[in-house]
């Protein structure tokens, strides 16, 4: 590829602020370092890709509200992780982390598990258990 064919999306989703090198030929043939701040098939791919995320994060918060689901799922969905990742943060297995997922399971945790969720998900016990805060946004 050219230099001046480099390609340069200025509807990215990082509006222009992170740029890419891409290695590209000058007038002589030799290679040369070019930044691009992307192009329009990355850009249409990434933002279906966070639209998944979001749709993920808000049928969870969805489940959360309706009581079907406990604030775990959540902010497992929130933060793109795996009921496996969880767990080895937490040092349990993903079984229980997919039982704490449901209400029942995840009143009884103790203060210590609920440390430790929320140690994972960086935030505090309150914001991990306080369903009021999700449903207000």
């Amino acid at each position: 590829m050219n230099q001046e064919q480099v390609p340069q999306d200025k509807e990215n989703l990082n509006e222009g602020k992170l740029a890419k090198l891409y290695y590209a030929t000058d007038k002589n043939g030799h290679y040369v370092k070019v930044n691009s701040i992307g192009w329009e098939p990355e850009t249409v791919a990434m933002q279906q890709a966070w639209d998944v995320v979001n749709d993920d994060v808000k049928d969870a918060l969805d489940l959360v509200i309706e009581g079907k689901a406990s604030p775990l799922l959540f902010f497992i969905r929130k933060n793109i992780m795996n009921y496996s990742m969880v767990a080895s943060y937490v040092g349990t297995i993903g079984l229980m982390v997919r039982l704490h997922c449901k209400p029942y399971f995840f009143k009884r945790l103790s203060q210590r598990q609920l440390e430790k969720y929320a140690y994972a998900f960086r935030i505090t016990v309150d914001e991990l258990t306080n369903i009021e805060r999700l449903k207000k946004g």
